[in-house]
């Protein structure tokens, strides 16, 4: 059996795993402290419980979103869809302005 220790809101907590999950159970640990320093940032301090709930609701609520077929609001993927979406567009003028050269030289 593995163990991990990770942190949440400056605690340090060992949990244990299924052997080879524990690079996994480090990330999921990883991303709830995130979600939770979100919220300590914008609440200020509060309890471990009421820090908890607020950060499981959170995560509660990405999950809804994508089984609702939604992209997360502040994930990665969906910032680098938007700064594909900003590429592919300045390519398609590019390739408008070219084409126009191209007519115009014919």
């Amino acid at each position: 059996m593995g163990q991990v220790s990770v942190t949440f809101n400056n605690q340090e907590h060992h949990l244990g795993c299924q052997d080879g999950d524990e690079e996994r159970l480090l990330k999921l640990a990883n991303y709830v402290e995130e979600k939770a320093h979100l919220l300590l940032e914008r609440m200020g301090s509060v309890g471990d419980t009421r820090l908890l709930l607020m950060t499981a609701i959170m995560i509660a609520d990405e999950l809804q979103d994508l089984n609702e077929g939604k992209m997360p609001k502040n994930d990665p993927a969906s910032s680098e869809l938007k700064h594909m979406d900003v590429a592919l567009g300045k390519a398609v003028i590019r390739i408008e302005e070219l084409a126009r050269r191209i007519e115009i030289q014919s």
